[in-house]
């Protein structure tokens, strides 16, 4: 069942298992590690050093503006 794009609470409900996440390419060859998981319409990011780290969750809509923006470097140091 896919989540509505404004139904927070339903996004925070989704169980992410630690086989769904998978290391963000762009993050493989410098030490900042970042893991994405995608499951029913949410999109879940934590870091890989530290799992037990709070779990980010976005729905599509938030991910693809927040992707955009990363693309666009405006989140360049």
């Amino acid at each position: 069942m896919k989540v509505q794009a404004d139904d927070k609470k339903q996004l925070r409900k989704i169980k992410f298992k630690d086989g769904d996440f998978h290391k963000a390419s762009g993050t493989l060859m410098r030490r900042i590690c970042v893991m994405v998981a995608h499951k029913n319409g949410a999109i879940a990011v934590r870091d890989s050093k530290d799992a037990s780290k709070k779990t980010l969750i976005f729905n599509e809509k938030e991910w693809g503006v927040f992707t955009k923006g990363v693309k666009a470097g405006e989140f360049d140091l």
